[in-house]
Order: structure tokens, then C-alpha cells, then sequence
């Protein structure tokens, strides 16, 4: 039973059977099955690669696959069917996205892009989704709970972990044009050759849209706000030696983005304003095996940085904004096996990095300015498998930071249990996680904040305990996880100047998900996430809605002997409070609530040749009217459609 390769989603329940069905009914040729379910190995949840089977914490993997099947362009309209994940998008695309999982801030989350930590260390430590195109984009996971042990600082409420595509083997070619709504126009170019010794793959997408207004159009907005977005990836992997990996990762994000401007308690209003951004991340490893595959030793280099200019009406710029991080890595693994006590497998890692920030900001207040902090951190983990059945995990790490504030240490311990008779997995996972301080709430200076250095890490301390059932041959797998988050020492950057906040923030929540293949080419998964956040006075965390839930259905078939497919996919995000803030006029600051809303999607591709296909997609087919934030507007419905030519593998 847990040879299966399974992969968690996310849904309500309600519309999506009667529509495959007809479809169904339609088609009488069915073609192979073509989905493909979570692969078995996982790269996010420990330091080492592991089967799905012996993960204790909570973790989600959207594959390529599944990418395509729904057309997703930007990564963060995927996110939104993971459980425990939701996301706030201050306008149309382009526009700031925000990722929270379950409960933590947007700065609580950590990504990475193919071993990258890209989360901006000038905007909060945060990772803007907004400029997240899918250009090449292999899988996504989604760890969730408390990781620092592993990752250090920033993974409160977990880990967003994208690994771009390496190339098949062979020579190949691909091509994708596509035109839609809002003057939509998207191009994307890939190429890859791959061999036993050399792998070499890039990618290109070109992505313009004249838009909506960002700020709501019911508040009397016109004004279009456009974006364009450039994305370029190259990925090199060169195996010298049997025993020698050598890899390099670059990639290029450029983007323009036309905004709006706030104003006195109507909080966003049509404006002339712009932003212009610049993202680059760069990483060189070299893995080297030893004593016939048991030992593996891996050091790495990678660097970030992210730029962005703000202009006003007349092209001027106002402000500057330039995050930046520069990271040196070693891991040593080591395998072993006692078959004489427990049968067991044993791993054993030790990892040590030293990660350099650096924040630049120029404006007419301040004028240029630069800081930068050094900080160094030592972890180890230790995995057992006990008589195929029984998973521990055990990790510990100690971060040196800077003398601005203390030194840190974390822990994450998980634990997995296969009932073999009854189609059982037991799951669950503990941890203590730290959010260190951000460059700007350290040192920044603007005309009423300025920075403060006694400020202290952000501390969580949570658990997830959860039952995996399998039913009908593993058709039908349910899986039921309550966790439970407790956080210290927020940092609060209003007002004068940065304070840890007394108290503590509690969220805890329940996560549904539910996947089944009634047929060899039909498939469904759903997900429901109850989350209950209150800060340390008892008021409901902003932008936290205590109902998401999500549906996808995928059917693939053929016509006229030639593959086909239709996807289907329902997103339901409940009410939720945001705070309006007004700098301009403080005594406007309120609570107000969101409503909720339901998005509908549809994309359906027909490959007419073989390596051409031609697709369609409707987006929001509900026509909904809706906010992410408040006084930003979302796209009503829109329409899609592109072609899709591939040549090779030569």
C-alpha cells in the first residue's frame, strides 16, 4: 500500500463531477493513464532526499505535470489549493503577493528556488510571489510547521521549496504562445540536452498585460495598470566522476509594474506611480560520494539579490530598495544499516553555513544608505527506519547571529508509523523555529520610524499530529492533520519605532485532504483547512480566513485517437479581517472584513499532432467580485488561449 505514489491537493466539494462526467459520457476512446501521483521522493522535508512513506511533518508536491494540466502562469494561483496555505494578492497579477501558511506571516515563510534562499532581506525578509512566473518550473513543495532545525531562520510557518526542470535525455525544443484577456500576451522558449555526463537546460518567458486598475474599480478607479514581466533560468549539471556532481543555477527576473497611491482614508486610489524590478539568484555546488555510495559531502555558494526602483507620475524615483544575500554551505551525509537491531536504516547529516545580508536604500529622506549583518549557523539531523514501518527524525540547530541579537537554538523532531494490514500512516511532527529581525526594523530610518537594534528573534513553537487511511486498493486516501502553533515576541513596526510585542499569538486549525482515482484517467483531490489565529489580546489574526478550501478535477482522454484533456478546479477563501492603515492620517487606522469568494477555473488542451497542442482557459468563470486586500481589485472573468509545439528529444 505505501509503495503508492500519492500527492495532496486542496477543495470544497460541488461542482466539478457533474462537468467531467458529461465529458465522460461524450468521449468513448479513453486514453492511458496519465496522471501521475506525488512522486516518492521528497526533497523539502529533511536534509536529505526521502520517500513519501517516512515523512513525518506535512508537506505538499505539485508536479509539472500537474502545472500544465491546469495552465497555471503564476506559482501563487497554484499555492492556493495547498492546505494551510492562503494567499493575498494586492491587485491584479503583478501586484504584491503575499503567502501565510497556517496562521504565520508572510516573513514567517521561507522559499527557495533550487536550493536558493530568495526571501528579500530589504522588503521585511519576505519573498514577493508577485514576479513568481511557472517558467520551467519542475515541482513545488510545500512543507509546513515549524523548520528552522533545517533551514534556520524564517521557516515559522514553513517552507515553499520551487526546483526548476533539468532536460531529457537528448536534444529538445519547445515553444508556447498565448493571448487572453486584459491585451494578455505570454511566450515562453525551452531548451535542454541531457546526457549521463552533461545536463543542460534554459528558459525564457515573456509576460505582458495591459491589466486592471490595481486599486478597486467600484471605487470609482479606470485607470488600466499594466505589467511585464521577463524570466530567464539557466541550469547546468556536469558529472565529471562517477562520484563527482557538479551543478550551476542562474536565473533573471526583470519586471515593470504600473501602480496606484493611497490616499486619506479611501486607502488606494488611481495614480501615475511605477515600479521597476530586478531579481537575480545564482547557486555552484559540488557533491562527492565515498566509500561506495555511503558517505556523501556536499559544499555550495549561492547568492541573491532584489532591486526595486519606485517612480512617480513624472518618472522620477522616490525610492530605492535593493536586498541582498550572499550564503556558503557544507553538508556532510552519512548512511548505514543495522539488519542485526531493528533492521534499520540510519542517516546521519551535520551541516554548517555562513549567510551575509545586506539592505540599500536610497530616498530623498535618507539618502543612500547600506547595513549588512553576518550570521553563522551549525545543524545536525539524525533519521532511523525501524523494521520498514517505524520513521524518526531528530534536528538540532545552533545560528551564531550577529551581536545585535541572541543566539538561537532549534529543534524539529517527526515521526511516521505504516499499519501494513490496515492501509494506516500515523504522522507527526514537533519543532521550535525563529524569525530573526529584519535589516529595516534593525537600522531603518524613514521621517516618523527609526530602527531598533535590541530587538529579539520572533519565536514559534509548534506540532502537527495526523492519520493517513487508504481505501478501495488505494483509490481513495483520506488524510485528517490538526497542528497547533504558538508564537512570542512578534515584532511590530508601526508607530515610532520596531517592538517585540508582549504575549503570545495562538493558531491552531484542522487540515482535510482527500485524493481518488475512481477511474485510470480521472482524478480528484480536495483539501479543507479550519484555522483559528488570535493574537496575544484575543483578536483574530488579519488575512488569516478561518474556511479555505479547494477542489481540482482532472480527466484525460482521447479524440480521434489523439490525447486530450479537461481540468476543473474550484478555490474557496472564506472572510477574513485586514487592517487599513493610514500613514496619512493614523486616526482612519481600522478593522474591516473581507468578504468571501469562490473562484471557478476550466483549461482544456488537445494535442492535434504529435509535440503540437493547442489549449484554452477560463479564469473566475463566476465573474466574482472580490478582495485580497482591502481597496485592491482582482480580474473578473477572462479567457485564455495558446499553442504548444515541442520537437524532439533528437
Amino acid at each position: 500500500m505505501f509503495d503508492y505514489l500519492r500527492k495532496k491537493k486542496s477543495a470544497p466539494v460541488y461542482l466539478a463531477t457533474g462537468m467531467l462526467v458529461a465529458s465522460i459520457m461524450t468521449v468513448p476512446a479513453l486514453a492511458e493513464d496519465t496522471t501521475q501521483l506525488m512522486p516518492e521522493i521528497v526533497v523539502s522535508a529533511s536534509r536529505t532526499p526521502l520517500p513519501s512513506k517516512e515523512i513525518g511533518s506535512a508537506v505538499t508536491v505539485i508536479t509539472a505535470e500537474e502545472l500544465e494540466q491546469r495552465q497555471v502562469r503564476v506559482v501563487s494561483d497554484v499555492l492556493r489549493d495547498v492546505p494551510g496555505v492562503s494567499v493575498n494578492r494586492a491587485g491584479p497579477v503583478g501586484s504584491q503577493t503575499q503567502i501565510r501558511i497556517r496562521g504565520a506571516e508572510g516573513n514567517q515563510t521561507l522559499v527557495l528556488i533550487d536550493g536558493i534562499e530568495v526571501n528579500n532581506p530589504a522588503s521585511g525578509s519576505e519573498f514577493n510571489f508577485a514576479n513568481m512566473l511557472n517558467a520551467g518550473i519542475e515541482r513545488i513543495e510545500v512543507l509546513r510547521g515549524p523548520q528552522s532545525a533545517i533551514y534556520g531562520s524564517d521557516a515559522i510557518g514553513g517552507v515553499v521549496d520551487i526546483i526548476t526542470q533539468d532536460p531529457e535525455p537528448g536534444f529538445t525544443v519547445s515553444s508556447r504562445g498565448e493571448l487572453g484577456s486584459f491585451s494578455t500576451k505570454d511566450g515562453q522558449i525551452d531548451m535542454g540536452y541531457g546526457s549521463d555526463r552533461v545536463n543542460i537546460s534554459g528558459t525564457v518567458e515573456r509576460y505582458i498585460t495591459h491589466g486592471i486598475s490595481v486599486a478597486d474599480e467600484n471605487n470609482g478607479n479606470t485607470e488600466r495598470d499594466g505589467y511585464n514581466n521577463t524570466t530567464g533560468r539557466l541550469k547546468i549539471g556536469i558529472k565529471p566522476l562517477e562520484n563527482l556532481d557538479l551543478k550551476a543555477v542562474g536565473m533573471i527576473v526583470d519586471s515593470d509594474l504600473e501602480g496606484d497611491a493611497s490616499a486619506v482614508v479611501v486607502n488606494a486610489i488611481d495614480s501615475e506611480d511605477t515600479s521597476q524590478s530586478l531579481q537575480r539568484y545564482g547557486l555552484t555546488s559540488a557533491k562527492l560520494t565515498l566509500a561506495d555510495g555511503a558517505w556523501d559531502q556536499l559544499i555550495k555558494a549561492s547568492y541573491m539579490d532584489d532591486k526595486t526602483d519606485y517612480l512617480d507620475g513624472s518618472g522620477a524615483t522616490t525610492y530605492t530598495s535593493k536586498g541582498k544575500r550572499i550564503t556558503y554551505g557544507y553538508q556532510s551525509d552519512y548512511y548505514f544499516s543495522t539488519p542485526d537491531f531493528a533492521n534499520a536504516d540510519h542517516t546521519v547529516t551535520f551541516a554548517a553555513e555562513r549567510d551575509e545580508e545586506e539592505q540599500y536604500t536610497n530616498s530623498g529622506f535618507s539618502g543612500p544608505n547600506t547595513v549588512n549583518i553576518v550570521n553563522y549557523g551549525y545543524s545536525t539531523e539524525y533519521r532511523a527506519g525501524l523494521w520498514d514501518n517505524l520513521f524518526l527524525s531528530g534536528a538540532l540547530r545552533y545560528d551564531d547571529n550577529d551581536d545585535l541579537f541572541e543566539n538561537q537554538t532549534t529543534y524539529r523532531s517527526t515521526a511516521a508509523y505504516l499499519f501494513d494490514e490496515t492501509a494506516t500512516r500515523l504522522h507527526g511532527s514537533f519543532g521550535r523555529a525563529v524569525k530573526n529581525p529584519t535589516l529595516f526594523e534593525l537600522f531603518g530610518s524613514t521621517p516618523g520610524f527609526t530602527g531598533n537594534p535590541n530587538l529579539k528573534p520572533e519565536e514559534g513553537l509548534g506540532w502537527d499530529a495526523g492519520v493517513e487511511q487508504a481505501f478501495l486498493d488505494d483509490k481513495l486516501i483520506l488524510d485528517m492533520t490538526y497542528f497547533n502553533n504558538r508564537i512570542k515576541n512578534l515584532i511590530q513596526g508601526g508607530g515610532n519605532t520596531a517592538v517585540n510585542l508582549p504575549g503570545t499569538s495562538r493558531i491552531q486549525g484542522v487540515e482535510f485532504t482527500a485524493s481518488t482515482e475512481p477511474f485510470e484517467n480521472i482524478r480528484f483531490d480536495a483539501s479543507y483547512t479550519y484555522t483559528n489565529g488570535k493574537d496575544a489580546t484575543g483578536t483574530a489574526l488579519v488575512r488569516r480566513p478561518k474556511h479555505i478550501a479547494s477542489l481540482v478535477g482532472n480527466y484525460s482522454f482521447d479524440v480521434m485517437e489523439k490525447p486530450a484533456n479537461v481540468n476543473l478546479s474550484l478555490q474557496y477563501n472564506g472572510k477574513q479581517n485586514d487592517i487599513v492603515y493610514d500613514s496619512y492620517f493614523p486616526v482612519a487606522t481600522r478593522m474591516v472584513e473581507l468578504d468571501s469568494y469562490t473562484l471557478v477555473n476550466l483549461a482544456a488542451s488537445y494535442e492535434f499532432a504529435k509535440g503540437a497542442e493547442v489549449y484554452l482557459r477560463g479564469e473566475n468563470l463566476l465573474n466574482e467580485d472580490y478582495q485580497e486586500v482591502y481597496g485592491y481589485g482582482s480580474p473578473g472573468i477572462s479567457f485564455f488561449a495558446g499553442l504548444h509545439i515541442k520537437f524532439g528529444p533528437f
